[in-house]
């Protein structure tokens, strides 16, 4: 009996290829969906931190003076050669000499609609020690600060997240905070004004402070000092170190985490003193601080599952055929069609149910009733009861291995190298008899 040219197995496979491609518009629907859904997921994170307090950014209290000096300029802008001497008035930032940031995260999950947000509240203490030297260097080169006018800056990202904050013990004075619409360098601050006698000044002036600060997922410190130390304890398990500097040591376990940072002057890439018109730029970047994150969240793992789709309905597809090389039979494409439909409806129930019950349960529920779905089917299509069964354990197979590969952070390549190299050995085994040459997908007589 002849083949007819549209019946061989060249062209079968060659049709189960496309109809595999063809999976990806589902796909990429899905993938949509995930990204949509993980905006919401942003949205809700964002107006759970615009009623308790954004990601925290802190630092230590920076000492900003006016600072008056004469200026040779041009007369006029038609004669520059014409100069005079005119007075200028700036602002002068100088850092403190040592810094100590001790701090005791209480974290907790606020919910907005079907999202969660980790959310914080901090009890901090900040101790540490300007130099006077530093201070009356501002002098130098005929200057002529205004220290009548002079104000302490401590930087708060986002000042909405201050539940309390105590008087600034600065020498023997007690300071008391106020709003402050400048920040230090595109950072939120508060101010306390402080009038400075250089004449009664010591070595080092010691200041100290307490407050309470209330954020959202990241709590960082800057680097604003010569010796910055920042020490952090928290119950949460999972934090994620991030930001510019990694902990000199740290200690993370079922109940908490406990870190400490030690930064240096020579460490950051801004000076201990600058000029308003020599701003050194964006501070922010210079933070370092803990994220309170899991390895993955739920939208993370489902955007990984995705990943693995058209592998995992190729795989399925090749399972159909090798039940027709082996067996005889005769599948329509439109039965391959239903199959890799139902397939890519296990990742929109898979992103459903885990926004409501957590990513391995809803793993476990939609996995299986794909199983029992496309078991069941292809039991019918196949005509054998057992074709459902086998069928139905290899998919069971491939998504207890999908979901190692979802969950793993550091093996997910090693896993997904090795099941596809078993996957195509065993491909390889199956079929090193077959006569591709001969071979016709006619129904068993």
């Amino acid at each position: 009996m002849v083949a007819r040219p549209f019946q061989g197995a060249t062209f079968k496979v060659l049709g189960i290829a496309l109809l595999a491609l063809l999976m990806l518009i589902p796909l990429a629907q899905v993938n949509d969906l995930i990204g949509e859904r993980e905006g919401r997921a942003r949205v809700a994170t964002q107006s759970i931190a615009e009623r308790w307090g954004a990601q925290q950014l802190i630092g230590a209290p920076v000492l900003v003076v006016p600072v008056r000096r004469q200026v040779l300029r041009a007369k006029d802008d038609a004669k520059p050669s014409q100069k005079e001497w005119v007075t200028i008035e700036e602002r002068e930032y100088l850092l403190a000499d040592r810094v100590s940031i001790g701090g005791k995260l209480a974290p907790e999950l606020r919910r907005y609609g079907i999202y969660d947000a980790a959310v914080y509240t901090a009890e901090l203490t900040l101790e540490g020690r300007f130099s006077a030297a530093d201070i009356t260097a501002l002098t130098a080169a005929g200057a002529e600060p205004q220290w009548q006018r002079a104000e302490l800056r401590l930087p708060i990202a986002d000042v909405r997240g201050i539940r309390r904050i105590s008087a600034l013990h600065f020498g023997d004075r007690e300071l008391v905070f106020g709003p402050d619409a400048d920040g230090v360098a595109m950072v939120g601050a508060v101010t306390a004004p402080v009038q400075i006698d250089p004449a009664a000044l010591g070595e080092t002036i010691p200041f100290s402070l307490t407050l309470t600060l209330a954020g959202t997922e990241r709590f960082a410190a800057l680097p604003l000092a010569r010796e910055t130390d920042l020490h952090v304890t928290s119950p949460w398990p999972d934090p994620g170190f991030d930001g510019a500097f990694l902990p000199a040591t740290r200690r993370v376990g079922a109940t908490g985490f406990e870190a400490e940072w030690q930064v240096l002057d020579l460490n950051r890439r801004f000076a201990q003193h600058w000029r308003e018109s020599e701003s050194p730029g964006a501070l922010a970047a210079s933070g370092f601080g803990i994220t309170l994150a899991q390895p993955a969240g739920a939208y993370q793992q489902n955007v990984r599952a995705g990943k693995y789709g058209v592998l995992f309905i190729a795989l399925t597809f090749v399972a159909f055929f090798l039940f027709e090389v082996l067996r005889r039979l005769r599948v329509h494409p439109v039965q391959y069609l239903l199959v890799g439909l139902a397939l890519c409806t296990f990742y929109v129930v898979l992103l459903a149910l885990s926004e409501q019950i957590g990513f391995g349960l809803a793993y476990a529920l939609a996995a299986a009733a794909v199983v029992a779905m496309v078991g069941g089917y292809a039991a019918v299509v196949l005509a054998t009861r057992r074709a459902g069964i086998v069928l139905g354990a290899l998919l069971t197979l491939i998504y207890a291995v999908l979901y190692g590969l979802v969950i793993s952070e550091d093996y997910a390549l090693l896993m997904g190298s090795l099941a596809l190299l078993v996957a195509i050995a065993a491909l390889m085994y199956l079929t090193r008899r077959v006569d591709w040459y001969t071979l016709t997908t006619a129904p068993a007589k």
